[in-house]
């Protein structure tokens, strides 16, 4: 048996070698980050929540005198229009805050011709500066010490990224390649666009096949097996050459992460949070960018709202949207289930659903034991959503999933492994994908469920789509993992740990290796893009995952593993699988774990280590040095508001609208809209849950049409589709940094807007790269006057 490769920081592909000779990012904590680790940890077991200061803000008093001043000055403009074409120029100068003399002489050129291309780039705009010699308001140690403490967190990142071939921002990349004085290789960090996705007359929508993907199950013509051997070691999946791995057989060079050196980035990492300079510094900058972007509001408010104007049939209705986080076991309304529920009844009351005993049960008879008819079944029956008993009960919340409050109605409604094969929730779902479809516009990424008790649980699930055709073009799906080992080991369903590892990612090798031995698996995968990791996260956890921790197969206690855990051997294993099916011309996973949502902070640094995106990110209010890396990494956050508001956190408490002001990458979505929601999926025009996730966020925090716009983009831009279909629902050069990558005939998000966050990063990011490079300056004349004196 090969011995497995030995990986390191500076092994990595795209990782800096040179890094320690080039920067000095050594700081006073170095030493000490396992102590203040360990102790972080065991503060954790003893609390249900890190304390920590209120990071919590008031909102900003609303501007609506203002905005009804400037309305009434655009009436008396139009009123004048005719005769006084001159008087209008100048009060739309003052008006809009135009101070050049190009934007002036672009005004007349487009009152003498009105035929003029309205959709001019709009370079333009009031800029908010700091000027002086210490920028930051600290003393330049202090801002120095927190500048490397930020870099080295953002370096940690990088690397697990690029291991795991998922996506590291592009704007950050560079400002951290100049600090190795390397050239930029971003191969790492996205995938490959063919030219003619990138071309500037990328259609609208993109292409349709004319065959269903479904079609063809013929093994024969998939791609050739592969011949290769695998086994999984200390709960990580190894690949060989042969299938008999005890002779003749040379492991393949396909890397992972090294457990030793996870640990120590991560006891880094839980070192960085709670340092009191950076979190001073963290806190700072973030308060910084709150009331930079409200400078911006009020500044050029009126400039971005001129823009959305000027674009033709585009509205935030006609504007693609992705719900990024939404379960499939939920996707459909409380009144859409009871129909479906009520027209089974009429339509199959006779067939057989269930086997009870030995003895085939009707769905007749099943509803027989229970009282009730059709007649009798209504939305306050069924009893699915979430109430006020459900806050802070997740116990309960889950139970909120029986309709009528019987399991058998789950099993048969919407499970996809049942005695009828998942056909009345296979249904279900192609309704759903039906009314996504007629809207066009609206487009989710369900979750579905692998619990890891079984081999045969993908080649079931595979078998449910394929058999019932569940596919859409709006749709692209994601696999989560309910983190429930000790439920399953308590059930003698397992035996340890590594067993579930096993059974959850063993027939994913098979199928890359050889995707004739599971053509279905073959053909469901394509459109998979990622993996999730699901459960309440306010569970105590027993454990303290470090060096001393039990390996996989060594698991067998009682008390389940802890958050990080889970996610350092799901990443660890989905790392192997990329490196294989990037060989195999295959796209990649990713990481997209529930994280933050409620239970310790370590979730999130766990989150931030190994995953592209996450969904919920709450307790980044809680802190300010997480969620300062968090913006500056640019990762995604899909998150919940009204499902926060019936678990976890009341809505006007919501961190979502600081995030947004902030400049973090946030998204709306729906999570579980059959509890949380009231509005139905409609043929209309629109998939309503999401946009009742918009309304309400509107109303409440006073959105404009350019925030909701601008969520809208970042939920294409963190999500699983292709960059193929992102270039025609955002534009050609959609991957490009600043005003440059947006297309607002597409978006409807100002050219503005974009750049503002474009160049607001790129200051944050010079602020912490240009003080390590004074400092190494500083360190080079030291040395060099020195060395003149020596001499």
């Amino acid at each position: 048996m090969g011995s497995p490769p030995e990986w390191s920081i500076n092994s990595l592909p795209g990782i800096p070698v040179a890094l320690k000779q080039s920067i000095d990012l050594r700081t006073s904590m170095d030493g000490k980050y396992k102590d203040i680790a360990e102790e972080l940890f065991s503060r954790t077991l003893a609390e249900s929540e890190m304390r920590s200061a209120p990071y919590e803000f008031p909102e900003d008093s609303p501007i609506e005198q203002l905005e009804e001043r400037r309305h009434r000055l655009e009436r008396q403009i139009s009123q004048d229009v005719k005769f006084e074409p001159d008087i209008l120029l100048r009060a739309k100068q003052e008006f809009m805050k135009t101070d050049s003399a190009t934007d002036l002489e672009y005004m007349k050129e487009k009152s003498q011709f009105p035929d003029l291309q309205d959709l001019v780039p709009e370079k333009e705009y009031q800029r908010v500066a700091i000027s002086g010699d210490e920028k930051c308001g600290v003393p330049f140690t202090d801002l120095l010490d927190a500048a490397k403490c930020v870099v080295k967190a953002l370096f940690i990142r990088q690397k697990y990224m690029g291991l795991s071939l998922q996506s590291f921002c592009r704007t950050t990349a560079r400002y951290l390649q100049e600090l190795r004085e390397r050239p930029l290789d971003l191969d790492n960090y996205e995938e490959e666009i063919s030219e003619t996705a990138v071309t500037a007359d990328a259609t609208m929508h993109p292409p349709v096949s004319k065959t269903h993907p479904y079609e063809n199950q013929d093994p024969a013509s998939m791609p050739h097996d592969m011949g290769y051997g695998y086994k999984m070691v200390d709960g990580v999946m190894h690949v060989y050459t042969t299938r008999n791995i005890m002779e003749k057989s040379t492991e393949l060079d396909l890397p992972y992460p090294d457990l030793q050196e996870y640990i120590a980035d991560m006891n880094v990492m839980m070192a960085l949070i709670i340092n009191g300079p950076v979190k001073s510094f963290c806190y700072r900058r973030l308060q910084y960018l709150s009331s930079k972007f409200q400078m911006h509001i009020l500044l050029n408010e009126m400039k971005e709202l001129a823009a959305q104007k000027k674009v033709p049939h585009r509205d935030f209705y006609n504007i693609r949207k992705v719900d990024t986080h939404i379960h499939a076991s939920s996707c459909m309304n409380q009144k859409h289930l009871l129909r479906f529920i009520k027209r089974a009844m009429k339509k199959y009351p006779k067939e057989i659903v269930r086997v009870e005993n030995g003895k085939g049960q009707t769905l007749m008879e099943v509803f027989e034991t229970m009282n009730l008819t059709a007649f009798d079944l209504s939305v306050d029956t069924l009893d699915m959503h979430a109430d006020r008993n459900t806050f802070h009960r997740f116990d309960k919340f889950n139970a909120k999933y029986n309709p009528i409050g019987e399991s058998i109605l789950r099993e048969i409604f919407i499970k996809t492994d049942n005695y009828i094969e998942g056909k009345y929730f296979g249904h279900i779902i192609k309704e759903v994908m039906a009314d996504l479809e007629e809207s066009k516009y609206q487009n989710v990424e369900l979750r579905l469920s692998i619990y890891g008790r079984s081999r045969d649980e993908w080649d079931k699930l595979a078998q449910w789509a394929v058999k019932h055709r569940v596919y859409s073009t709006n749709v692209r799906w994601l696999v989560q993992v309910p983190r429930l080992f000790d439920v399953y080991h308590t059930k003698k369903q397992l035996c340890n740990f590594q067993e579930m590892l096993e059974n959850i990612f063993m027939p994913l090798f098979e199928v890359t290796v050889n995707p004739g031995s599971h053509p279905e698996l073959h053909l469901f995968l394509q459109h998979v893009v990622g993996f999730d990791s699901v459960d309440d996260e306010s569970k105590p956890e027993q454990h303290i995952f470090n060096l001393d921790s039990p390996l996989p197969v060594n698991w067998t206690e009682e008390d389940n593993p802890p958050y990080s855990y889970y996610l350092y051997y799901m990443y660890a294993n989905m790392t192997v699988l990329n490196h294989l099916r990037r060989q195999r011309g295959f796209h990649a996973l990713v990481l997209r774990p529930h994280c933050g949502e409620a239970g310790p902070i370590h979730h999130l640094v766990s989150g931030f280590m190994l995953s592209e995106n996450i969904s919920h990110g709450l307790l980044l209010r809680k802190a300010p040095v997480l969620q300062y890396l968090y913006y500056l990494a640019q990762i995604g956050i899909a998150m919940s508001p009204l499902s926060n508001n019936s678990l976890f956190l009341s809505y006007h408490r919501n961190p979502l609208p600081e995030y947004l002001s902030r400049g973090l990458m946030v998204s709306l979505s729906t999570d579980d809209p059959l509890q949380f929601h009231f509005t139905k999926v409609s043929a209309s025009q629109t998939f309503e849950p999401l946009m009742e996730e918009y309304s309400i966020a509107a109303q409440v925090w006073k959105l404009s049409s350019c925030d909701m716009c601008e969520l809208a983009r970042n939920s294409v831009l963190m999500s699983g589709f292709s960059d193929r279909v992102k270039c025609s629902w955002l534009g050609p050069k959609h991957i490009k940094e600043g005003q440059e990558s947006n297309d607002i005939r597409r978006t409807n998000v100002p050219d503005i807007r974009v750049a503002y966050r474009y160049e607001t990063m790129c200051e944050e990011l010079n602020l912490i790269t240009q003080a390590i490079r004074t400092d190494e300056l500083e360190t080079i004349e030291e040395e060099g006057s020195l060395y003149m004196g020596a001499v």
